[in-house]
């Protein structure tokens, strides 16, 4: 190949040789082969010369142009031989073939050419690369012309200067210097050559000065010498005007060399700066309205290239901008842009309008309507489209894709092809103006916010390392800073100046296109920008041109001419008209078109007045949408325009009707004021997105800096005083937008809360939740209370336990809150109490006091709800965190507990805080010893502060330790609850009070317990005693609601009266079960009679309810045991070792059904209680003095309430019967402990009680419940009870002394007086009682007024009666029982109930009486006899004698309906006392008085005659007569009469008297028998006659057995003849038909058989007469027997 090269000349001849013969086929075949050498590389420079001079000739004679052409292009492209005059040969050869006729042959020539001087500038650049590591030493380049190469460049480049040179004189019309033999050139191409050498090339102008220099000396006076026609043309002067014809721009030349000046500016502004202002300048000029349509296109087109380049436009702002006395290009060029948006509106285009109606202009001023139709809208095949524009007062400008975004894309420069101007669519400018803005500052934002972010890294890595101790480098890294900062301070005034002057120009023209604007797509592009600049301006920190974009983006949101003063103050300079409405400054926006936008949601302004609607378009929402984005992405450079924003905001959030949920992010929701806000369905579908970016923006706040953070709050709290301004005085929904936000904002700034605390929770607490308006206040609180709720939860670091301080500054509102009075708010900061108590309460620490202070602010006027909200809050915190909370805060919970019990609005939350006070008391016992140590430690400290103070420790109770205060502030508040008004209330704290005492009391050190009796206890009493005397006896209709009250508690004295009762018990079962602890104490005795006081006056109340209670206390307290002597006392526990007698009680306590385990001894207790000293003795007589006290108490109390009164009306109180039993029951416990000194005189006051009790008659509609029914004989209690206690004192008396014996009289006394009873009941006073049998029937009258039934006191004196009989079988010999006459008083007592015999009222009481008499007297009448000789029964005898008399004889008349049975039964009875009689009183006549026997004697003869009543019935007769009686007394008659006994001649003459009496009577009867049975005939004879005639046989063989019996010395023979003379008579009888009669006569004539002997004399006859009689009359009687 090479040896081919060197020879190549002679190679390539043939074939030049070839191409000579100009013949086509060998020429193209010469050619091809020439182009095949070149190919290969073997040509070489000669005989690459050769070939240019034989393509020359070619050229000349016009052959083969195209070839010629394709074998140049091979020729210097596939190598670098050809160079200087032979490649400046080649090129003008191509430059000639370009102005040929041939079309084909110029647009390849053209091309070649373009081709060529490209590979000459290729060819620099290899060569360069090649000698890069060489460096020359650069020649100043002198500033000559010389035409000739200059020297110093290297081969290639020379050949490049001499063709760049050349080109330069030829577009300049010169001639050129080496490109030799050409002979045309066009202005056209050579720019076209230039530019593209410049674009393509830069760095070998950069890199060779002499380039450098040809481009300052040559291009740039060329360009500005082509432009002059362009900028002295005015479009529109008249021409003739100027002396000499100003020659018109010319669009292909005036087009190349925008294009050449752009490529100078791009690629070569460092060389050019001067040159570039100029050109700039031109620029600028060319956008003039009165320049061609499109010079000012192409010139919009250049500027858009420049626009596309931020750091140029630095450069320029550097340059020219920032230097004093230069033109201030980069501002300029910004307003043209500006002013030529600004002209394309207001001059209508008279530029070509290709498809748009002309009339847009005229139609301007009219009708909306039309121009709402008319633009815009392209008919096409009978759909309509709309194209996107823009639209001003009636200009409408289409908007036109003319680049892609930061790309300029021009056209017409482009348009190298076109001479004449072309036509420009209309719009093109305006999009590429508009292209430009936005070009503009995206280059600039994007430049500057780089450099800035990669400043601000720069200045934190320096600060990290100045920071860190490094000695050695110290003074070079404190170097490197200040470097650094330098720098800054430089880049940063650029920035600034940048920005300065860039923003006013574009805040105008943006602010215009953003009002014109139809498309979306464009309002959003426009947007961008304004975002994009006013984030940069507050970056930078300019803060007039950060409020002047953002107040724009404000506006555009808003509906126009909207009054809102923040945005207006801000643009005051741009509007010279404003007025006032309502005081509020309102400026007119400059108006706006009539702007053809989709109307998507109409709305109420939030203004004071309602002020009709206002509509909000598609473009507002993206204004909108866009502000948010602002807010949200620039929120830290936003500063004070925050209130901008946020006004904004909130009036677009009022218009659309977004309202607050929870957590305070917006919603859409209901407007309240009716139907006014009306929402599209394309904005609903954005709303949630709105709402969506709305929280996003807040919830972004978390990564603001503090100060941002603070302008954030303080825009919000000024926003909300606003909108609560605009809420007073009416009740309209206010707005909510500012409360819902600082929520927000609070809630995503937990981490750092401290900051923003006070200033956040001030607002709220001070403005917003003491607002009038109901919503605004309710969002206040639940703004707040969100708040310290998030706060709570939030896991702060340090953690809230570790940084109490936080977690008292997050509660604090929380309690301010209680100082608010609307119950709203109140019930929000209760239900926030309840939350944070659910979520947070085991951590709440120090924030006890002030979580239960607000639970305890809560008042009984706050209704219901509130407070039920609250109580659950205390409920919750009793059950579950007493453990968890300080010990210092109980006495806290308690008084809350107590305070909810007094609150009087919802009993069931009183009753429920009692329960809780119960389970509170319960806690502090179960951990009593945790919480004393903790309680003791916290009071030394208080202590020890205290003293250094020099002030006394002061809390309630003090002297007692803090343990015990604890207990006694609860007993306290339940104290206090004990005297509610309201009963159900009291009866349950009464309950827990002494429930609370009687379980844990124990825990309290021994002298609190002063304390409990005296201060609270009595206390208690003294309020309850005077409530309830003082209580209201009005009827209470119902207890509140429908619910009825039982008529036992249907009076407020009532319902006291319970209270009463609960709380004596109560007091009472404390003593009893605490004696062991109160004796001790040295007041026991005053503390007892203060006790008994009380339980008097209770008795003695006027309520039967409370008087029985204190009985029952009574008798609780009197069961309390004595103190256990040495003797009998329990083991001492070991761990005291004393010799005294210790005083030790029962351990028992009462409380509900609670079993209590003590677990220390007894021995342990008293050691704790008395420390050193030795145990306390409690004295026995003081022992004996606490029971005569008691004894005093019950003997006032039962002398007063049996005490009759005086007056007896309707009204007389009169003491119940349980009452009574329970007052007399109470006697035989208390006498156990008196009975050593219990006197006569005190059984006189006994006895008094007793009469007085058993006296007292019962309400009748008492009676059936607590009398028998008439016929039982039962006692009643009370009976019981008084017999009961005279038992235990007869008891008593048997075993005590001597002294004590002479009570039996007494005893009988009492109890025959009861007996009398039977008969004669007691009268109470001058009360009128009914019997019992007539108010049994009468309970027909149930609500006749009270009446009052005396009671059966029958069974009682009966039993009574039987006592006596027992008493006096015991005693009847005693000294006492004699001297005293007792039995005198008992036959006394009983002759009451006998004489009255069938009249008493009862039938048993006589049959008692009968038997009791016969048992006393057969022991009596021995005692009697034996005392005879002393006289002391003398009066008894007459009184027996009477008692007798008036028994057996008695007045009463036997009730009808008495049955035969019961006649003899009682007949039987009188019988008993006949043979009492002959056994006991007769036999011993001798020691008993005569008068006494002869009154016995006549009674006895008076019962033996059988005296007939007349007015018997014939039934009758026969039961009616005493048969029995009269035979027992007859009998004993007889035997008195025959005995030898009879001392007196008149009691025998009695007897015989009687005796013929009787025997004549006999005779009487019998005749007369005799005679009626003869007359009678078969009938029966009158059973009366019969039975009377049966008597008498009876009679007469009684007779004759006593007569028989007898002595016969006492016999008289008159007697006797009587006797025998009946004989006949009697034999008389045997015919009678009746059998009884017959039986009778037998045994009446058997004993004459003794009379039968023989006579002493002479007179058989007579014997024999009498014997016939007999077996005459045996006879008879035996076959009568047979017979029936």
């Amino acid at each position: 190949m090479p040896a081919l090269k060197e020879n190549s000349s002679e190679v390539v001849q043939p074939f030049l040789m070839g191409c000579g013969t100009k013949e086509p086929k060998i020429t193209q075949l010469c050619l091809a082969a020439i182009q095949r050498l070149m190919s290969h590389e073997v040509v070489s420079e000669a005989a690459a010369g050769n070939i240019i001079n034989m393509l020359w000739q070619l050229m000349e004679n016009s052959l083969e142009e195209l070839k010629l052409l394709q074998t140049v292009l091979v020729l210097l492209t596939t190598n670098t031989v050809v160079h200087d005059e032979a490649l400046s040969k080649a090129i003008v050869l191509c430059f000639r073939l370009h102005f040929t006729k041939d079309n084909i042959t110029n647009n390849t020539a053209a091309a070649t050419v373009r081709q060529v001087v490209t590979v000459v500038f290729e060819r620099v650049v290899a060569e360069d690369e090649r000698y890069k590591g060489t460096i020359d030493q650069p020649v100043a380049v002198q500033g000559n012309s010389n035409r000739r190469s200059v020297s110093t460049l290297k081969p290639c480049a020379k050949d490049a200067y001499m063709l760049f040179q050349d080109l330069c004189q030829l577009v300049n019309a010169d001639a050129p210097y080496w490109l030799v033999g050409m002979t045309e050139m066009t202005r056209t191409f050579g720019l076209e050559l230039l530019e593209s050498v410049l674009n393509d090339f830069p760095q070998v102008f950069l890199q060779h000065q002499e380039f450098s220099f040809l481009l300052k000396e040559r291009v740039c006076p060329l360009v500005i010498k082509l432009f002059s026609p362009n900028i002295k043309f005015r479009q529109g002067s008249s021409t003739s005007s100027s002396p000499a014809p100003v020659e018109k721009p010319y669009f292909p030349i005036c087009m190349r060399l925008l294009r050449v000046v752009s490529v100078l500016i791009k690629q070569f502004y460092s060389l050019l700066v001067t040159e570039c202002e100029i050109f700039l300048s031109l620029l600028v000029k060319f956008l003039d309205a009165d320049k061609p349509q499109w010079l000012r296109a192409v010139a919009v087109e250049s500027i858009h290239r420049l626009c596309v380049q931020p750091q140029l436009l630095r450069s320029f702002c550097q340059s020219y901008d920032m230097k004093q006395h230069s033109t201030k290009v980069f501002r300029d060029i910004v307003n043209a842009l500006g002013s030529f948006i600004q002209s394309l509106f207001l001059v209508p285009s008279t530029g070509n309008t290709s498809a748009t109606p002309s009339q847009t202009g005229s139609n301007a001023s009219g009708n909306t309507g039309s121009a709402q139709t008319n633009p815009g809208v392209l008919g096409m095949g009978g759909g309509a489209t709309v194209l996107p524009a823009f639209e001003y007062r009636g200009t409408w400008i289409p908007i036109l894709n003319v680049t892609v975004q930061g790309s300029a894309k021009a056209t017409y420069l482009e348009m190298l092809d076109k001479v004449e101007p072309p036509t420009i669519p209309e719009g093109y400018a305006m999009s590429v103006a508009f292209h430009c803005l936005l070009d503009l500052v995206r280059g600039i934002t994007t430049m500057i916010e780089g450099e800035l972010g990669e400043a601000e890294t720069i200045s934190q890595t320096t600060t990290e390392t100045t920071s860190l101790p490094a000695q050695s480098s110290e003074q070079q890294d404190l170097h490197s800073v200040s470097d650094q900062s330098e720098k800054e301070l430089v880049s940063r005034a650029v920035w600034e100046e940048m920005v300065n002057a860039c923003w006013c120009g574009l805040l105008a023209a943006l602010s215009l296109l953003l009002d014109a604007s139809t498309d979306e797509a464009a309002t959003e592009n426009i947007l961008k920008a304004e975002l994009t600049m006013a984030a940069l301006c507050g970056r930078l920190g300019l803060v007039t041109s950060r409020d002047a974009f953002i107040t724009a983006i404000c506006k555009g949101s808003l509906p126009p001419h909207y009054a809102l003063t923040v945005l207006n103050s801000t643009t005051a300079a741009l509007s010279s008209k404003s007025y006032s409405i309502q005081g509020q400054n309102v400026q007119m926006i400059s108006p706006s078109s009539e702007s053809h936008q989709q109307v998507v949601a109409v709305g109420q302004p939030l203004a004071l007045q309602p002020q009709g609607t206002v509509m909000l378009t598609s473009k507002n929402i993206q204004c909108m949408r866009t502000l948010l984005n602002l807010a949200h992405c620039h929120g830290a450079v936003l500063g004070t325009s925050w209130q901008l924003v946020l006004a904004t905001l909130q009036h677009l959030v009022w218009i659309l009707g977004l309202k607050p949920g929870v957590g305070g992010a917006l919603k859409p929701g209901r407007a309240v004021e009716g139907p006014s806000t009306v929402l599209t369905t394309a904005v609903m579908t954005d709303l949630p997105v709105i709402s969506n970016i709305l929280s996003r923006l807040f919830e972004s706040s978390q990564y603001l800096d503090d100060v941002s953070l603070h302008h954030l709050i303080n825009a919000l709290c000024s926003l909300s005083l606003e909108a609560m301004d605009m809420a007073y005085g009416n009740n309209k929904e206010p707005s909510l937008f500012a409360v819902a936000k600082l929520l927000e904002t609070g809630l995503v700034n937990m981490h750092r809360i401290e900051i923003l605390w006070r200033p956040l929770t001030g607002h709220l607490l001070e403005q917003v939740c003491q607002h009038p308006n109901s919503r605004m206040r309710e969002w206040g609180a639940e703004a707040l209370t969100s708040l310290i709720k998030a706060g709570l939860t939030f896991s702060h670091d340090p953690p809230l336990s570790q940084n109490q301080r936080l977690q008292l500054l997050l509660l604090n509102p929380l309690k301010e809150l209680s100082n608010i009075s609307h119950p709203d708010i109140r019930i929000k900061q209760l239900e926030c109490v309840l939350q944070i108590l659910q979520s947070q309460g085991d951590s709440l620490g120090p924030g006890w006091p002030l979580v239960l202070g607000v639970m305890g602010a809560i008042r009984s006027d706050q209704g219901e709800s509130l407070i039920r909200t609250a109580f659950q809050c205390l409920q919750l915190v009793v059950t579950d965190f007493l453990p968890t909370m300080p010990c210092t805060c109980l006495q806290i919970v308690v008084e809350v507990a107590g305070s909810f019990g007094l609150h009087n609005q919802e009993l069931n939350i009183s009753l429920t805080s009692i329960g809780l006070l119960w389970n509170i008391s319960d806690y502090f016992f179960q951990r009593g010893e945790i919480i004393e140590k903790e309680l003791n430690k916290e009071e030394a400290v208080l202590q020890k502060q205290a003293e250094e103070r020099g002030v006394m420790l002061n809390r309630p109770f003090h002297p007692a330790p803090p343990f015990d205060c604890l207990w006694l502030c609860l007993y306290a508040k339940l104290g206090e609850l004990c005297v509610d008004p309201r009963p159900a209330v009291r009866k349950s704290a009464g309950q827990t009070l002494f429930s609370t005492i009687g379980a844990h009391g124990t825990l309290l050190q021994h002298s609190t317990w002063h304390t409990v009796i005296w201060k609270v206890l009595f206390h208690l009493l003294d309020r309850v005693r005077e409530s309830s005397t003082t209580a209201d006896k009005e009827k209470i209709e119902s207890g509140g609601g429908n619910i009825l009250i039982h008529h036992s508690r249907d009076t407020a004295e009532k319902q006291w009266a319970e209270t009463w009762v609960l709380t004596l018990a109560g007091v009472a079962r404390i003593f009893n079960t605490r004696r062991y602890l109160l004796q001790p104490l040295g007041d026991f005795s005053q503390a007892w009679d203060v006790l008994l006081d009380h339980i008097q006056s209770a008795a003695l109340s006027k309520n039967n309810e409370v008087s029985l209670a204190a009985l029952k206390s009574f008798q609780e307290i009197l069961q309390i045991v004595s103190p256990v002597r040495d003797s009998e006392k329990p083991d001492t526990p070991p761990a005291i070792n004393v010799s005294v007698p210790v005083v030790v009680g029962t351990t028992t306590a009462t409380s509900l059904g609670r079993s209590f385990m003590r677990t220390d001894s007894i021995g342990e207790r008293i050691g704790r209680y008395n420390g050193s000293e030795p145990p306390v003795i409690t004295d026995e007589i003081e022992d004996l003095n606490l029971w005569w006290a008691a004894w005093n108490s019950w003997y006032r109390i039962g002398s007063e309430s049996t005490r009759p009164p005086i007056t007896c009306d309707k009204l007389t109180f009169i003491p119940s019967q349980p009452f009574l039993t329970a007052l007399i029951q109470i006697f035989p416990a208390l006498y156990q402990h008196i009975k050593t000194g219990f006197s006569m005189d005190d059984l006189q006051k006994l006895g008094v009680i007793l009469h007085g009790a058993v006296s007292v008659p019962i309400s009748s509609d008492a009676s059936p419940f607590i009398l028998p029914s008439y016929t039982e004989a039962v006692l009643t209690s009370l009976q019981e009870a008084v017999l009961t206690a005279l038992d235990v004192l007869q008891k008593a008396i048997c075993v005590g002394s001597e002294s004590m014996q002479i009570m039996y009289p007494a005893i009988f006394d009492q109890l025959l007086a009861f007996v009398e009873f039977s008969c004669k009941p007691p009268q109470y006073g001058q009360l009128e009682t009914k019997h019992i049998a007539n108010a049994k029937y009468n309970q027909i009258q149930l609500f006749a007024p009270a009446e009052w039934v005396a009671l059966n006191y029958v069974p009682f004196a009966e039993r009574s009666l039987e006592v006596v009989v027992d008493l006096y079988q015991k005693t009847a010999c005693h000294k006492a029982v004699v001297t005293e006459k007792v039995l005198q008083n008992i036959i006394k007592t009983l002759r009451i109930p006998l004489s009255l015999k069938y009249s008493c009222p009862s039938e048993s009481t006589w049959k008692l009486a009968v038997s009791s008499l016969l048992k006393v007297l057969s022991i009596g009448l021995p005692v009697a006899r034996q005392h005879a000789s002393s006289g002391k029964f003398d009066s008894m005898w007459p009184e027996l004698a009477n008692t007798f008399e008036d028994f057996l004889f008695t007045k009463s008349t036997p009730p009808d309906n008495l049955s035969i049975q019961e006649f003899q039964k009682n007949e039987s009875i009188d019988v008993e006392v006949v043979q009492l009689i002959s056994t006991e009183i007769l036999p011993y006549a001798n020691f008993i008085p005569k008068e006494f026997v002869g009154q016995i004697m006549t009674m006895l003869n008076k019962g033996s005659i059988h005296s007939q009543s007349s007015s018997f019935t014939e039934a009758e007769i026969d039961i009616r007569m005493r048969e029995e009686f009269s035979k027992v007394c007859f009998e004993t008659l007889l035997q008195f009469s025959f005995s030898n006994k009879v001392t007196t001649p008149q009691e025998g003459y009695i007897s015989r008297m009687a005796l013929s009496v009787l025997l004549k009577r006999s005779q009487d009867v019998l005749h007369r028998y005799i005679e009626d049975e003869r007359l009678s005939g078969k009938c029966p004879l009158p059973r009366q006659q019969v039975t009377e005639i049966i008597f008498v046989l009876k009679a007469v063989s009684t007779l004759i057995d006593s007569l028989k019996k007898t002595q016969p010395e006492n016999v008289d023979a008159n007697t006797w003849a009587q006797v025998i003379a009946l004989y006949p008579t009697l034999v008389e009888c045997i015919t009678c038909s009746s059998s009884e009669v017959c039986s009778a006569l037998k045994e009446a004539l058997v004993p004459f058989k003794d009379f039968m002997h023989p006579p002493a004399s002479k007179g058989g006859g007579r014997t024999s007469k009498i014997t016939g009689l007999k077996e005459d009359r045996d006879q008879k009687i035996n076959r009568r027997g047979t017979d029936s």
